[in-house]
C-alpha cells in the first residue's frame, strides 16, 4: 500500500496526504480526518526515513534516563510517551544505568536516528556530548542539571523543600537522632538531596554524628547494605537513629528490609522516610511515608520546554527553567518516638 491509494480513497492529492502526514502545512480539520480515516483503512505506516529527508524533521525526541528498574522512570516514561503520542510524536528511549560509557553510546544513538530533540532525566551528561547536540542544533532538556544556554532547559524538582518538609516531619514526630542514606556521590541530584539534608539538620540544632549518614546507589540493595552499615556502626555503643531519610524510595524499601533483619519494628522502634512516592511505596507494609516528586509535571514541561526550543525559522530559542514542587506523603512507616511496639511487619 502506497501514498496514492491513500490520497484516492480520501479523495485527495498526494501532496495533501504528505502535508498531513508530515504537519508541514496547515489542512483543514475534515480534510486531515478523511486521510485519517484513509491511512488506518489502508493500514499504511509511512517511512519515517522519507519523512525525515523530506521534511528535515525525524518527528522522533529522544528520552534519557539513568535505570529502568528504579520504578520512578518507567512512571517517567509512560507520562512521556502518553503526551508524545497525543501530539503525534515518536519516542526514542535510552537506559544509561549510571555508566559513563554507557551515556556515550546512547548519545550516539540519539544522533543516528537525527532526533528532534532529547530530554535527559540523569545527572551524568557529560558536557562534550552536550556540546555534540549543541552542535547539531538539537535541542536539550535535563533534569536537575546544567548552564541555561540557547536550545537547553533544565526541569528542577524542588529536592531541597521535599527534604526539608521531610526533615519538619520527622522532627514533627519528636526525633532528633536522623540518619540519611544518600545516592551516589558522583550524582548531582543525589549530592543535592545530602546537601539539603545537612542544611536542615543544622537548622532545626539536630544530633550529628558521622554514623547516622551512609552512602547507597539508589537501589534496593544499596539501601539495604547502607542501613545494615548504619546499624551495625553502633553496635559498639551508642544511641542509634531513631529515624531515617533516604535518598530515594529504592534505597528506602531496602532499608525497611534491613531493619527487620536486626529486629526492629517500623516505625515504633526506628520511622523510614523515602523520596520519590513511586508507586509501590503505597502497597509496602508499613506503607512508605515519602515525598512525591510528580512524574506527570516532570514529563510535560520537559516534552514542552523541547517544542518550544525550536523558533518558527529554526534557530534554537533561549533555554528556560522550569521548577516543580514537591508533596509530603505521610504514610504508616513514620511515627512518634518511643511508640507502641507492635512486633515487626514483613515488606
Amino acid at each position: 500500500m502506497n501514498i496514492k491509494a491513500v490520497a484516492k480513497l480520501a479523495r485527495v492529492s498526494t501532496a495533501t496526504v504528505s502535508r498531513t502526514i508530515n504537519g508541514t502545512a496547515k489542512v483543514s480539520p475534515a480534510t486531515e480526518e478523511r486521510v485519517r480515516e484513509a491511512i488506518e483503512a489502508l493500514q499504511f505506516y509511512p517511512d519515517t526515513n522519507a519523512r525525515a529527508l523530506g521534511s528535515g524533521r525525524s518527528g522522533l525526541f529522544g528520552l534519557i534516563i539513568s535505570d529502568i528498574t528504579n520504578p520512578f522512570f518507567p512512571e517517567l516514561i509512560q507520562a512521556f510517551d502518553d503526551i508524545a503520542v497525543a501530539h503525534k510524536q515518536e519516542l526514542l528511549i535510552a537506559n544509561t544505568n549510571y555508566d559513563p560509557e554507557r551515556m556515550k553510546l546512547c548519545v550516539a544513538r540519539m544522533l543516528q536516528r537525527k532526533v528532534d530533540g532529547v530530554a535527559v532525566m540523569t545527572s551524568e551528561m557529560d558536557e562534550a556530548l552536550v556540546e555534540g547536540f549543541s552542535r547539531r542544533q538539537i535541542p536539550l532538556v535535563f533534569l536537575d542539571a546544567t548552564t541555561l544556554r540557547a536550545g537547553v532547559s533544565s526541569i528542577a524538582i524542588d529536592y531541597v523543600g521535599g527534604v526539608a518538609a521531610a526533615m519538619r516531619h520527622l522532627t514533627g514526630l519528636g526525633h532528633r537522632r536522623i540518619g540519611f542514606l544518600s545516592g551516589p556521590a558522583r550524582l548531582g541530584a543525589a549530592q543535592t538531596r545530602l546537601r539539603a539534608f545537612l542544611a536542615m539538620q543544622q537548622r532545626l540544632g539536630l544530633e550529628r554524628d558521622p554514623r547516622l549518614i551512609e552512602e547507597g546507589d539508589h537501589r534496593v540493595k544499596g539501601g539495604h547494605e547502607a542501613m545494615l552499615r548504619m546499624l551495625d556502626s553502633f553496635a559498639g555503643g551508642g544511641a542509634g537513629p531513631t529515624a531515617v531519610l533516604a535518598s530515594n524510595d529504592m534505597t528506602a524499601i531496602g532499608a525497611m528490609g534491613a531493619i527487620r533483619e536486626r529486629g526492629l519494628a517500623i516505625p515504633a522502634e526506628i520511622s523510614v522516610m523515602g523520596f520519590d512516592d513511586i508507586q509501590l511505596s503505597a502497597y509496602t507494609s508499613p506503607s512508605l511515608s515519602t515525598v512525591n516528586a510528580p512524574r506527570g509535571e516532570v514529563a510535560r514541561a520537559a516534552f514542552q520546554a523541547l517544542v518550544d526550543a525550536r523558533r518558527p525559522d529554526g534557530t534554537l530559542a533561549p533555554g528556560e527553567r522550569h521548577e516543580i514542587g514537591t508533596v509530603l506523603v505521610a504514610r504508616e512507616s513514620t511515627g512518634p518516638v518511643g511508640g507502641p511496639v507492635k512486633g515487626s511487619v514483613d515488606l
